[in-house]
């Protein structure tokens, strides 16, 4: 049997009695061949730290200030903003590890609608993460590691933007690339680029308390100006917080790779929080001890505005650690990612193809290299603000469904086994919080939000498009034809 024609068999699937007879690559000599083909749990505590604050500390905290503040009105507000921030994304953290251990599946907020809701509302968070939330969100990243890359090249010249696209695109190749490569690889690379993030915390939280101890406070004065907060801005300025928090449900993306998910996922969950918010709140009043409120709104890159007034010749090093970070947050937000995809073709909801795992390195390649197209499409369409507005609304709708779920699932099924449970105050807190947000942004942007809500109700016809209705033997054998090819050219197969 040649190796071709072996594994055009193979992509019209493994069935359960086929599942032990040799496959084309196996071979005496070579001992990957005896390893069983699936994703490994090769996620520790520590790798699962490394995921959660390595996805978090990504664009956000250096985006998101002038975000926050714009829309606050105040420098006080917009720290209690960010503190506010801090403790719900605590309270939806604690949400998630009470579902990743009752349900071990990966997958996130897909597996959880679609145990609570079923495959139809599964499908919608499914759509809108595929078609707009994800793309987005790393073209968010992405153009937040090529302007920080840059900056110090061009500098005290402003950095081109076609100079920032194509930087960029260099970026979200190489994390997918990486992501493809190796398991093992991903996660060491991630530890090392969350240390770098937390050394590029420490460069602005160490100066900016050390000037505050010296008594430069007169940022601080008068911090709650009452007559500048708007009401209806609000949920903008709640929406920069929340995505600089962002990443706290990825490690429930890969709960069948997390060893011992019933301690691991908890712990590893609650420990990030603590990190993250402690370093965002610190790093928020380290800026106001240098910047005012107006220097602060008229920086692009807020963190390279703080190295230069403190730092001198020494500020190069800021937006290096800061374009580091960037690449941290999307390694990781993009191996929890393309794990759902991989659940949601497993379902059945997307083609079988990306359910599948390259042959040596038991990496989901088809359904980690998805979004790539899309992706570039975004970045070279959109900015970074409008684009995290555009995203916001369908992530955050979706997230409060999930929870909601919770909700449900200690009605319906009282009996499920529930190592980690949370008082239920908790979940019901964080989605109403979650629909607030939503329902409140389409009068602050009500252009973004439509389309956003827009484009997910697109999910409708295609679920009975692509999902309920019958395909004709032509779609069907040209959608065969293709995975074919797919899978030689990418060498993977289904899981045994």
């Amino acid at each position: 049997m040649s190796r071709k024609s072996a594994t055009i068999y193979d992509v019209s699937g493994i069935s359960k009695g086929d599942s032990k007879r040799k496959l084309p690559y196996e071979d005496s000599k070579n001992p990957v061949a005896t390893d069983k083909v699936e994703l490994k749990k090769k996620v520790t505590l520590l790798r699962g730290i490394s995921i959660i604050v390595g996805s978090i500390i990504g664009a956000g905290i250096f985006i998101s200030p002038k975000g926050i503040l714009k829309n606050s009105g105040s420098v006080g507000m917009s720290l209690v903003i960010w503190s506010a921030c801090g403790v719900l994304s605590l309270f939806g953290a604690l949400s998630y590890a009470e579902l990743g251990t009752c349900i071990k599946k990966s997958g996130g907020h897909y597996t959880y609608v679609l145990e609570a809701f079923g495959p139809q509302v599964a499908f919608l968070r499914l759509w809108a993460d595929l078609v707009a939330i994800r793309p987005a969100g790393f073209a968010v990243l992405a153009l937040a590691f090529g302007r920080y890359i840059l900056e110090p090249i061009f500098t005290p010249c402003g950095v081109p933007e076609l100079a920032v696209k194509f930087t960029t695109a260099i970026g979200i190749t190489s994390v997918m690339y990486l992501n493809s490569m190796s398991v093992t690889w991903t996660a060491r690379i991630q530890i090392f680029l969350t240390f770098c993030k937390l050394t590029a915390l420490a460069c602005i939280i160490i100066p900016g308390i050390i000037q505050l101890f010296k008594g430069e406070t007169q940022n601080f004065e008068n911090a709650f100006e009452v007559n500048k907060v708007k009401l209806t801005e609000l949920p903008l300025a709640f929406y920069s917080g929340m995505y600089a928090y962002a990443g706290w449900f990825y490690l429930n993306f890969v709960t069948e790779e997390v060893e011992n998910p019933e301690k691991t996922m908890p712990l590893a969950i609650c420990i990030s929080m603590a990190v993250v918010t402690f370093c965002y709140v610190l790093t928020n009043v380290a800026y106001y001890t240098v910047m005012t409120a107006e220097e602060l709104l008229a920086s692009e890159a807020v963190a390279v505005t703080f190295a230069e007034k403190l730092m001198g010749k020494f500020s190069i090093a800021v937006p290096i650690f800061v374009s580091m970070s960037c690449i941290g947050s999307m390694t990781g937000s993009m191996f929890a990612i393309s794990r759902m995809f991989y659940v949601a073709s497993r379902e059945g909801q997307l083609p079988k193809i990306l359910s599948m795992i390259h042959i040596r390195r038991h990496t989901p390649v088809p359904a980690v290299i998805l979004l790539y197209p899309l992706t570039l499409l975004m970045l070279f369409l959109g900015d970074i603000y409008s684009l995290l507005n555009f995203m916001s609304f369908m992530r955050w709708l979706f997230i409060g469904i999930a929870v909601v779920g919770l909700i449900y699932l200690r009605y319906k099924h009282p009996e499920m086994h529930r190592p980690f449970k949370v008082p239920l105050f908790i979940p019901a807190l964080f989605a109403f919080t979650c629909f607030f947000m939503v329902f409140l942004s389409l009068y602050s942007d009500p252009v973004n939000t439509g389309i956003g809500f827009a484009i997910t109700l697109t999910g409708i016809p295609a679920y009975y498009l692509f999902i309920v209705s019958k395909k004709p033997k032509c779609f069907q054998k040209m959608s065969d034809s293709i995975s074919r090819y797919l899978q030689i050219i990418l060498q993977v197969i289904p899981p045994e």
